[in-house]
């Protein structure tokens, strides 16, 4: 179990160097999420994440971004994460750089389970060790083994 409270797999971790735009930045994490078989249809998911993001920002401030949805085309719960060491403009509410994306994606009618996740997700980002220590991560592989811990 990782400390987001659901196992992330590897493919699903993304370090995004250099300059990024936000669309960049959720086209490489949607790819990545979008591999695994809990994702039906890719671009029914890569099209809902695009239309929530458009209702508001998912840049929830103090340099996170939860980009989120829940469709019949996910069948079970997956997350996917991506470090941007050098941070990104992602239209944030407090107007900072977003430094870590936590996608969600999860089955329709699953709003307990996402509260669930994302309760978790913000009590381990919510301590600035964590933070820290992802954004210091250059590597998908030193992201995964640290929420692995």
């Amino acid at each position: 179990m990782s400390r987001f409270g659901i196992e992330i797999p590897e493919t699903q971790v993304c370090v995004l160097e250099g300059d990024v735009s936000k669309h960049d930045a959720l086209d490489t994490l949607i790819q990545a999420v979008g591999r695994n078989d809990a994702i039906t249809d890719c671009g029914a998911f890569k099209k809902a994440i695009y239309e929530r993001e458009a209702i508001m920002s998912t840049g929830i401030g103090d340099g996170i971004a939860i980009p989120h949805v829940r469709i019949p085309e996910v069948t079970r719960a997956t997350l996917g994460v991506a470090v941007a060491p050098e941070g990104l403009d992602f239209d944030t509410l407090d107007n900072k750089l977003v430094y870590i994306m936590v996608l969600f994606a999860t089955p329709e009618g699953s709003d307990k389970e996402y509260l669930g996740l994302l309760a978790q997700v913000m009590l381990a980002l919510r301590g600035k060790e964590l933070f820290e220590a992802l954004v210091a991560c250059r590597t998908a592989g030193e992201v995964h083994a640290l929420l692995s811990e």
